[in-house]
């Protein structure tokens, strides 16, 4: 039986390898921790989800204290940032009262361990960020945007190719370059993507979530907060990845099996943004922000009267939070709010 080949365009290839019902990676396994392919950073320290707590406690402040605000989470893990979100806000009675809490998540699978981690904890999970009160809005994504499928464009002798997966035999895959009209990319984004560009990384789904994001806090006030490793050149480059069990893997081998991730070209969000009449209000990086907040403070407040060997891996798991070897530079900050917005907490 002759087999029968399939062409799938990146983006595609993504969304069938990390989210299709019956194999996707994100659909069937917790793929965080050691016995996961990979650790984030509220999983490395609680110190981590702290300074995030504190930062958005803050930034109610600046928006006058609303009596309702929404807090929402995209994409949280197996749930740890959000519970130490809210034990921190166990000291601050205020925001408590007016936070309404809301998850976005997608996988099931990490829905229920969610669920497991924060019950008794008063939380809604999204289906439609459409469907949020007319509130406030502050909009936290650590390590959301990276794992979305991307559509990647490359161009050769002055003419754009569409990046595609051709499934060739049973089990082997290759990619095939197909022409395209650029031109109707940037109709779509509505500004002009391929100048000064040899290859291009973009997310419709990223789109489409900044667009929702962009008119709530347009119409109700609030932010995004961006935490994603990525780079902040003009020119964009091949940079999608794939890592199994803590290594890289090449990204078309072990279909539905490794986790698929690109880093963030936050110069394009900014354009995204932009185009959507909201500006980037600070961009710095993980280590800079964490220790702006006062991260090297707090652990040394929590270490004080500990043995050696406990305040040893304090200071191990800062290290690799804050340190340009580990985090602390490839991860970058990124925070979103309408034009008129002074408050730079962390920047």
């Amino acid at each position: 039986m002759k087999y029968k080949k399939r062409i799938l365009t990146i983006d595609k290839f993504i969304n069938e390898a990390l989210y299709n019902k019956k194999f996707g990676y994100y659909m069937n396994k917790n793929p965080f921790g050691k016995k996961g392919d990979f650790i984030t950073a509220p999983n490395i320290s609680v110190l981590f989800s702290e300074m995030i707590a504190i930062w958005i406690i803050s930034f109610w402040e600046n928006l006058k204290c609303p009596k309702k605000i929404n807090l929402i989470e995209l994409g949280s893990g197996n749930g740890s940032m959000m519970k130490e979100i809210i034990n921190t806000f166990e000291k601050f009675p205020h925001i408590k009262k007016s936070c309404k809490i809301y998850i976005y998540e997608k996988s099931v699978y990490l829905k229920n361990i969610q669920k497991k981690n924060l019950k008794k904890k008063n939380i809604i999970w999204l289906k439609n960020l459409n469907k949020l009160p007319k509130n406030p809005n502050i909009f936290i994504a650590n390590e959301f945007f990276d794992a979305l499928p991307i559509k990647q464009f490359i161009k050769k002798n002055d003419k754009w190719y569409e990046r595609n997966v051709e499934f060739f035999q049973p089990g082997k895959a290759r990619i095939l370059d197909i022409l395209t009209n650029i031109k109707k990319l940037e109709k779509k984004v509505g500004f002009k993507i391929s100048y000064k560009q040899k290859f291009i990384e973009f997310s419709p789904l990223a789109n489409s979530y900044l667009k929702i994001i962009s008119n709530k806090i347009k119409l109700y006030k609030g932010g995004l907060l961006i935490i994603d490793y990525g780079y902040l050149s003009e020119k964009m480059r091949n940079t999608l990845q794939s890592v199994l069990n803590h290594k890289y893997n090449k990204v078309l081998n072990n279909f539905g099996k490794a986790d698929i991730t690109h880093c963030i070209n936050f110069n394009l969000i900014k354009k995204i943004i932009n185009n959507f009449y909201l500006k980037s209000i600070g961009i710095t990086s993980q280590e800079k922000f964490l220790t702006n907040l006062g991260i090297l403070k707090r652990a040394e407040m929590i270490s004080i009267n500990l043995p050696f060997s406990k305040k040893a891996d304090i200071y191990y798991r800062l290290k690799r939070l804050i340190d340009k070897n580990f985090m602390g530079k490839l991860f970058k900050v990124m925070f979103i709010s309408k034009k008129n917005m002074n408050f730079k907490l962390g920047f």
